[in-house]
Parts: structure tokens; sequence; C-alpha cells
């Protein structure tokens, strides 16, 4: 591990493939930047949902750009999640005093109440979209020497945007409707068409069966030959973990996974499953600059990024959007991408993780990897389990 405090965020870069146009941004600064100009250069219609919308400054400077759209004649919708969101009905009145659309995913509590939007879209006019990991809160837009979230988004150009607002109109119908069933949001996840090219939109939640997203990256695990993954929480099932300790035998896995978390428990919760992994040959390094949010996993030449971590939460009970894209030259792209926060990033030996695996250190862990997937985030952050 090189110099953690060296460690700076890489510039934005840009990318083409299978007929999209990309720009990614890890940097915070560059991401809100890039958010705000979106917001403030679009002409027709703004859709936009977060779970996370905090009452802060940027969370005051992004109402504030979509008030001024609205008031410019811009269609603005806002969903925000009902439980990760602090920012409310009052905070947005301004916005809907200007014409605009506030929607709050968890309208009531009930059955429906256990659904998590946890969602990062914006799309602008139909025609350019941005997705990613990051929310609507100070901290996912601070520097690395802040501990701010090391997250990726992207800005995306193509005709997969169209499909973006057309899954955007969905949650609209589940969310505007009070009397919304939680079978309701089963069946229109169930019923998502990904597509079946080298371009597909995944949904990701709650439904009979897998949905669109955890079917394909766990397909995807079964004929994979290389992983690479970067990933802010990282706790699969058994399955899932089979399927990539047979393709670290291959020797071609890399795991690139939370060093520094605001939540202990889903460190923890990872570290419960280094063991046969590192047995079965599979590299694991935890980044150390600050907290990691990333959200990316490159599998052969397929890559995937969006909303979803890669544990049981995010595989099969929150809405989630993933964008899957197989493509040779974007999936070398993100893997140096990947490559180069190693440096940064602490090793894991199979020596190192035994001193570290003390009895009652390996029964917090297991303790966390149940709340973190089993139980919900918010509550695993609030327990002091001393990791």
């Amino acid at each position: 591990m090189d110099d953690v405090s060296a460690y700076r965020d890489p510039q934005p870069f840009s990318a083409e493939a299978q007929g999209l146009s990309f720009t990614f941004f890890p940097a915070g600064k560059d991401r809100r930047k890039a958010l705000l100009e979106i917001v403030e250069e679009a002409q027709e219609s703004l859709k936009v949902a977060f779970y996370i919308f905090a009452k802060d400054q940027i969370g005051n400077e992004m109402r504030e750009a979509l008030v001024e759209a609205a008031r410019r004649g811009v269609d603005v919708t806002l969903i925000v999640d009902g439980f990760g969101s602090e920012a409310d009905e009052e905070f947005f009145k301004e916005l809907t005093d200007a014409g605009g659309t506030f929607l709050c995913f968890m309208a009531k509590w009930s059955r429906r109440a256990l659904i998590r939007n946890h969602q990062k879209i914006l799309v602008a006019d139909d025609r350019v979209a941005m997705l990613g990991g990051f929310n609507i809160e100070d901290d996912y837009f601070a520097p690395p020497e802040q501990n701010g979230w090391n997250d990726l988004g992207f800005r995306l150009e193509g005709e997969v945007v169209e499909r973006v607002s057309q899954w955007f109109t969905e949650l609209v119908e589940w969310a505007g409707d009070d009397d919304a069933q939680f079978r309701d949001i089963r069946h229109r996840v169930r019923n998502w068409n990904a597509g079946d090219g080298p371009v597909q939109l995944l949904i990701g939640g709650p439904t009979k069966g897998l949905s669109s997203w955890a079917r394909s990256v766990s397909n995807d695990l079964i004929e994979g030959d290389r992983l690479d993954m970067m990933m802010a929480y990282f706790s699969p099932n058994t399955r899932l973990r089979k399927r990539i300790r047979q393709i670290a035998r291959k020797g071609q896995t890399n795991l690139l996974l939370a060093g520094k978390s605001d939540n202990g428990a889903t460190i923890g919760a990872s570290r419960a499953l280094y063991k046969s992994l590192l047995r079965s040959g599979a590299e694991i390094y935890e980044f150390q600059p600050c907290k990691l949010h990333t959200k990316l996993i490159v599998l052969d030449d397929a890559v995937y990024m969006g909303s979803a971590n890669f544990d049981m939460r995010s595989l099969y009970v929150n809405l989630e959007i993933v964008l899957r894209i197989e493509d040779a030259e974007l999936a070398e792209r993100m893997r140096e991408f990947i490559k180069d926060h190693v440096p940064a990033s602490e090793h894991v030996t199979q020596e190192m993780h035994r001193r570290r695996m003390t009895p009652w250190t390996r029964a917090k862990w297991w303790a966390s990897w149940f709340l973190v997937s089993v139980v919900d985030y918010t509550v695993s952050r609030k327990l002091n389990l001393g990791l």
C-alpha cells in the first residue's frame, strides 16, 4: 500500500460503447458540477429520484435548481425515499408551488414501507441521464481528505435513456398512488423488460423469483472467467459466493472493498466472507483513503454500474437500477479504473485475515452480516459493534 495521504480522486473521463456516450465523474466536485449543470440546462422535463436527499448545502442547491427549472416551464418530477431522506413535503413546497411534482416513495406505514427506493436517477429532456451510487448529501461530494464518499457517477446519452424514462414512469405510478400495494411493485419489477442485447437496463427489487438485475449478474457469474469488483457493501449469499470462488480458482478475481465506512457493520459483514474467498485465490483489497461507496462490477466483457451494492438487500429487496453494457473496450477501461485504486488500498492476505479473525471478532462479523443482509443498513448503522 502506497502513501494513502497522496491519493487524489481521478479526473473525469469519457468513453463510447455500443452507441452510448459516457462521461464518468469519480471526484465529488466534478459530480456536483455535472449534476447541477444537467438540471440547469434542461428545457422540457426533469425526472429525479434519490434514496437520500438531505437538508444541507447540496440539498438546498439542488432544490433551488429544480425550483428554477420549474419556473422556466420545465416539467419537474422528484421522488425521494421516505425512509432514507430527511427532506419532506415542506422542504419542497417552493418546488410544488412553482408547478413541480414531489412524491415520497413511502406514503404510509404498511407492508409497502418495507421497500427501499435505493435508486439514483436524473433524466433531462429524455435525452441525457445521470446514474451512479451517490445521493444528494454533502458527504457524497466531499474530497477524500475530508473522508467524503468515494463514489462514481456517470452521464449517459443514447437510446437507453428512453428506457430509464420509461422505468421512472413506473415509479411515479406506484409512488403517486396511496393505495398501491406491495404486490404491485413486485409485479412491475418482475415484468420489466431489460432487453437481451449488449445494452440492458436492469431493475432490482422484491419479486417472486429473481429480478432482472439479480438474474443477470447471477447467470454471468456461472460462466465467468474474470471478475473485477469495486464495491461499497459486499455480502452476497452462499450461492453467489460459490460462483465467485469458481472464478477465483482460475486466478482472475480482484475484489476492492471498503476499508472505511459510516457503518462499520457493512465492513464486518464483508470480512465474515473473506476466508473461503482468499483460500480460493481471490485477491482482496480494502480501500483506505476514505469511505467507499462505488458500485462497479466488470465480469468478463460485461460492465455493471448503477445504484446496486453486491449484498442481499440490493440483490433481492431494494429497488435498484443497473446498466449492463457488454463491450470489451469499456470493460478493460473500467478494469484499469479499479486497478488505479489498488495502490491506495490494503492488500488482505490469508495471514493478515487469520490475525484479525479472533473468535470474538468473528462473532461480531457474522452478527454484522445478519444485520446488514437480513435486517437493514439503517438498523445496523445505529448499533455499535466495535467495528
